[in-house]
């Protein structure tokens, strides 16, 4: 029979295990996880964390205001633009109307003139009235306008001076009698009146709106230095 040895037996698989011990002495003993929490933040970088998160913020929305208003001055520019561009367009489309009708009418001023010579001689009757009047209608719907009237002052930008006189009983330059009058369409002038003209004697003094002779004043002063006029 063989013998065995004091001391060994199960223990001799385990020969690090001390005597005595138990199996579970003999286990290798796992890491157990922490339980222990790490330091604290200090609450100093806490806050400025924050802080700067909020500077961020702030930077973006001044960015986003600024963008914001750019594009409302964009539009705001843009739709003054276009509130001048329409008006353009339709100033243009009047002065356009204004020409066109300008030109055809140019063109039957001479057939007015006809038509207001025969109204002064009294030949203006029959069919021939009833085409005049007709005629002067329609020029008056397209904006015809006709002007000048004996006894208004002189404008040399709406009248034509063909005639020229002096008159006592003027105070100013006047129209003292209309040759052919006037044609305009708004404020365009087609053609101006002819007129004839008179200006106040020479000489004349004018006091609160009546015309004086220089000369009559002199002589009537004279005759007061002399004693005046020999009574019979």
């Amino acid at each position: 029979m063989t013998e065995e040895t004091p001391g060994l037996g199960d223990n001799a698989e385990n020969p690090d295990v001390p005597s005595g011990a138990t199996p579970d002495d003999a286990a290798p003993k796992t890491a157990e996880p922490s339980t222990e929490e790490g330091p604290a933040a200090p609450a100093g970088d806490a806050e400025s964390k924050t802080s700067a998160q909020d500077v961020g913020l702030t930077a973006q929305l001044d960015q986003v205001r600024t963008a914001l208003n750019e594009r409302t001055a964009d539009l705001q520019r843009l739709q003054a633009e276009y509130q001048n561009y329409r008006r353009r367009v339709e100033r243009d489309k009047v002065t356009v109307k204004e020409i066109a009708a300008a030109n055809l009418l140019g063109e039957l001023l001479p057939t007015l003139d006809d038509v207001g010579r025969a109204r002064e001689h009294g030949e203006l009757v029959g069919g021939f009235k009833s085409v005049a009047e007709s005629l002067e209608t329609v020029v008056a719907k397209l904006g015809l306008q006709q002007f000048g009237k004996e006894g208004e002052p002189f404008d040399p930008t709406i009248h034509e001076a063909l005639m020229h006189s002096y008159a006592p009983d003027v105070t100013e330059t006047t129209c003292v009698a209309i040759l052919q009058p006037g044609y305009r369409i708004g404020e365009r002038t087609i053609r101006p009146a002819r007129v004839a003209v008179a200006e106040p004697q020479p000489g004349a003094q004018t006091v609160k709106g009546e015309t004086v002779d220089a000369d009559a004043d002199q002589a009537e002063a004279a005759d007061k230095d002399n004693g005046g006029p020999d009574e019979g």
